[in-house]
């Protein structure tokens, strides 16, 4: 059995990884850190939760022992595709460079631009940024990469899907072409092939397990409901939802709820919290601060519930996550076992439960053409009672005899003011209107009764009505046939 004191670590890298209380390293840590150590360029193809970020974080640090860093000029480059997997990165390198001098800065979005240019200015070992953020510091002349020596990509499809890659082409042209590159991905598309053949020299081919497979410590279910309309759909889904968490009870110690739409993930955190369930949203349209916090209490166990999109699926290192659910099923089949690997993580069991309607028939076959296998079918539980209650009671209120026997008096009341301001109106009037000539010498007749006066003003001789008052010319009132 392989064990990090065999694989030619740093020994204060070691060190850390001793009291970090890990002693074996991973498959792909095991076979990834000596060609990283050798010089050579790493493909690794493993699926989410296998531990990657450690298998380039060790040796990174082996490497950047020997050097100084210079202003501006980053020794090492890592991207990763979104702010919270940039984070993990940032906290592994602080696990393990503890003990040494090697120093990092942490380029995100939603951060003050500030900050992060006093630690380039300082010179940096290490550089965790995001695709955006890092062209951003770049494009403002705040940043070279001519000394990077060793380059990181991770979560290479992630990035395809993000729309990153042209961004990913144009960092690699900015780097020395004798770097060492690292390029990590669960998923091998044609467009990811494509760029490796493009900027990696030779690469050490890691490939840990088949493309895109779940772990077998997960105990997968699929719920298919029966709801053909899209606004009935999504009400039964938050009602079985509800059902299933509440049958789990104290075996559900905490989840991760995935839906494919922001907007779906406000509204259900906002079902949740009114059915009294410890919940909280997490997407890319919140604030930094607020997914910082919200996955720090998350981590910590101060939150139960946690409601994502897909920049959640990735990078998040909570090895105690009991439950995944997939409220919505994806529209891209890698992305179900990037979800799912949440939980099952370091040898854990854990539980992923996925809802469907018919109209996801098309991401469940593609789903399940993916992992060459059906997903286990489990009967809907009832939904309770007390919601069908809520809901009967909701419709019939209106019904009730106190609201028709105060209707009419709301309305009397409302109809009482206007009344009045319309006597009010009329009576200020001026009463030389009335007696006021028509254009042409014609006299207005007299009105015996003010209610009557509009009637007669805006009438022809038979009656009918005109419209436009005292403004209608003389002409348009005169009839031009024989008596």
């Amino acid at each position: 059995m392989t064990k990090f004191s065999d694989l030619k670590l740093d020994p204060k890298v070691l060190k850390a990884i001793d009291e970090a209380g890990y002693t074996e390293p991973t498959p792909i840590q095991a076979q990834a850190i000596p060609f990283a150590l050798e010089g050579r360029d790493v493909l690794g193809i493993a699926q989410t939760g296998t531990g990657k970020t450690a298998s380039f974080t060790l040796p990174l640090i082996t490497r950047l022992g020997r050097g100084r860093a210079r202003a501006r000029m980053p020794r090492s480059l890592v991207l990763a595709p979104t702010r919270e997997l940039a984070a993990q990165v940032a906290e592994n390198f602080d696990t393990y460079a503890k003990h040494t001098r090697l120093t990092k800065a942490l380029l995100i979005g939603g951060v003050a631009f500030g900050e992060q240019d006093k630690l380039i200015d300082r010179g940096v070992d290490v550089l965790i940024a995001t695709p955006g953020r890092l062209l951003d510091h770049f494009e403002r002349g705040k940043l070279l990469l001519t000394g990077v020596e060793v380059m990181v990509v991770d979560e290479a499809d992630r990035m395809l899907d993000m729309g990153f890659i042209p961004d990913i082409e144009r960092i690699f042209g900015l780097t020395p072409f004798t770097r060492q590159t690292f390029f990590y991905s669960a998923t091998m598309a044609p467009e990811i092939e494509r760029i490796t053949n493009t900027f990696l020299s030779n690469p050490a081919r890691i490939e840990i397990a088949r493309q895109a497979s779940a772990s077998e410590t997960i105990a997968q279910e699929l719920i298919q409901l029966q709801a053909t309309r899209r606004d009935t759909a999504a009400k039964l889904k938050r009602e079985t939802l509800r059902t299933i968490i509440e049958a789990e009870g104290e075996k559900l110690e905490n989840a991760i709820i995935f839906c494919n739409r922001k907007v779906d993930v406000d509204i259900l955190s906002k079902s949740l919290i009114k059915y009294k369930f410890d919940a909280a949203p997490i997407h890319g349209d919140l604030d930094q601060s607020v997914r910082t916090r919200t996955l720090e209490r998350f981590r910590a166990g101060e939150l139960r519930l946690l409601i994502a999109s897909d920049v959640a699926a990735r990078g998040l290192d909570v090895p105690s996550v009991s439950h995944v659910f997939n409220f919505d099923l994806p529209s891209h089949p890698e992305d179900y076992v990037h979800r799912i690997g949440r939980t099952g993580r370091a040898g854990r069991s854990g539980k992923a439960i996925s809802i469907m309607v018919p109209a996801d028939q098309k991401y469940l076959d593609a789903i399940e053409a993916l992992l060459q296998k059906p997903l286990p079918r489990t009967d809907a539980p009832e939904v309770a009672a007390p919601v069908r209650v809520r809901h009967k009671d909701r419709a019939a209120k209106p019904e009730q005899p106190e609201n028709a026997e105060t209707a009419p008096q709301r309305v009397e009341q409302a109809a009482k003011p206007v009344a009045d301001d319309n006597t009010t109106q009329k009576e200020a009037a001026p009463a030389s209107r009335a007696e006021k000539p028509r254009r042409g010498g014609q006299q207005q007749r007299a009105s015996t009764g003010r209610d009557h006066a509009p009637r007669e003003r805006n009438s022809n001789r038979d009656g009918t009505v005109v419209g436009m008052g005292d403004h209608v010319p003389d002409f348009l009132l005169r009839e031009f046939r024989s008596a």
